[in-house]
């Protein structure tokens, strides 16, 4: 049975109750609560024997919740249960989640003005709203209750998490990226974070409405994907890169076979000719192993027109530097790095984690005949992502490879709220892409390299 992160009428209704910041409550609500904590306890366990859980498997999530519900009111009748109308519904709802979805997370999945949830141990979880991190009184009854949790993500989509292997990468349905560790490298109890993905897909217009970049610099990223320039994106841990690469990856013609490689797959291509591949981690024997490296190299035998690596962090930034000089044009990837000149230092580094004996003047070389622009993303301090540099590589001027900066963004510091201030503005660089574009029938007028057009 497939857990679900939206149950729909009555989910919405009990939400404010099961989710809420819980900091400063007085005595007789924390009493309450740990009266509605020891009652869900003694109501789970009775359900667990009279339960038929094979059976309960093979329903549809409507169905499972309805019997649920109904045994549940019955037993809690049985008990007498000294609590109010809400409580008791409060309780089902928690005993939903836990049987048939992720626990306390369900009510945090649901919402939809959360965009990461962070599991600090079973008793602490912390939620980001609006670039903001905030706790939640939610927990797990004990590490046991969290570890079952985490079996049930990662075994869903086919990963596993235990002592031999205790880190893992995985997936939610909804395509959230799921990280989990736990003892003994947890010290502390086991650790998850969930990085939450956007059900409504963005659109370029709603990155310039939320202020990531404006209209000029679009018009701009449109035309340089549709003239097959390779774009490398980078930015820090959660600034947006791969949000960005999914709106880019909408300019790409129907018409075009795109293959996409992941470490965990969660590009939402539209496009309708579309190879997905995910690597695979070794077994329990440390066997069957399928890197990222080993999907590019294969994918060259796939005849791409473009191919999208979600994320390059080791030796396949080789083998994706080679296929963007051997007929793979308008291909995409992303990578960690705090500026445009530390991204390409960072790709030269990975080429050599390969082992080649490659002079780093030749590296460098094929850096600069791969790459044609470099988009660097921030995650600034009011929580805002944007686009603060788009950059043409020109080639290279003796060891050294040469850039220039088409747009930029430009603080100007922050408002009363601390929200950051400034504008986007062109250099008033041509970029000597600008022919190429042409030549392919796509005309970017010259004004949006003015820089009063592009503030």
């Amino acid at each position: 049975m497939e857990p679900s992160s939206m149950n729909g009428g009555r989910r919405g209704e009990l939400e404010s109750q099961l989710v809420t910041s819980g900091m400063g409550k007085d005595p007789s609500r924390r009493a309450e609560e740990e009266q509605e904590r020891v009652w869900k306890q003694k109501i789970h366990q009775k359900l667990m024997k009279v339960l038929d859980l094979s059976l309960l498997g093979t329903l549809g999530r409507g169905e499972a919740e309805r019997q649920l519900e109904e045994i549940g009111q019955r037993l809690m009748s049985e008990e007498s249960m000294p609590l109010s109308l809400t409580a008791r519904q409060r309780i089902l709802q928690q005993i939903q989640d836990d049987i048939l979805g992720f626990g306390p997370l369900e009510p945090l999945l649901a919402d939809k003005s959360i965009s990461d949830i962070l599991v600090n141990g079973y008793n602490c979880i912390y939620v980001e709203r609006y670039g903001k991190l905030e706790r939640e009184s939610a927990t797990f009854q004990n590490d046991t209750h969290l570890l079952n949790t985490i079996d049930r993500i990662v075994s869903s989509v086919g990963r596993r998490i235990d002592e031999s292997s205790p880190m893992v990468d995985a997936r939610l349905k909804d395509g959230s990226r799921v990280n989990a560790i736990i003892p003994p490298l947890a010290v502390d109890g086991p650790l998850l974070s969930i990085r939450r993905f956007s059900i409504e897909g963005l659109s370029m217009e709603t990155l310039i409405e939320k202020g990531t970049l404006t209209a000029p610099v679009a018009e701009l990223l449109k035309g340089i994907v549709q003239g097959r320039l390779n774009i490398l994106i980078s930015g820090g841990t959660g600034s947006g890169k791969t949000t960005l690469l999914n709106v880019m990856s909408g300019f790409v013609p129907d018409d075009e076979r795109i293959v996409t490689i992941e470490d965990s797959a969660e590009l939402q291509l539209q496009q309708p000719h579309v190879a997905r591949l995910e690597t695979r981690p070794p077994n329990i024997e440390n066997k069957g192993e399928v890197t990222q490296r080993d999907l590019v190299r294969n994918s060259l035998r796939m005849r791409p027109d473009r191919i999208i690596v979600g994320e390059v962090r080791g030796p396949e930034a080789l083998d994706m530097l080679q296929a963007m000089n051997t007929g793979h044009d308008g291909s995409m990837t992303t990578l960690h790095a705090n500026a445009p000149r530390d991204a390409l230092t960072r790709i030269e580094n990975m080429v050599s984690m390969t082992g080649t004996t490659m002079p780093t003047k030749a590296i460098r070389s094929q850096v600069a005949s791969a790459i044609d622009v470099v988009l660097q993303v921030e995650r600034q301090e009011d929580g805002t992502r944007r686009l603060v540099s788009v950059q043409e590589i020109n080639g290279m001027e003796g060891d050294v490879i040469t850039m220039s900066e088409i747009f930029t963004f430009r603080r100007l510091g922050r408002d009363e709220q601390g929200r950051v201030q400034g504008n986007f503005w062109a250099t008033g660089i041509v970029p000597r892409f600008q022919e190429h574009l042409h030549q392919r029938g796509i005309v970017l007028p010259l004004s949006i390299y003015d820089p009063d057009f592009g503030s």
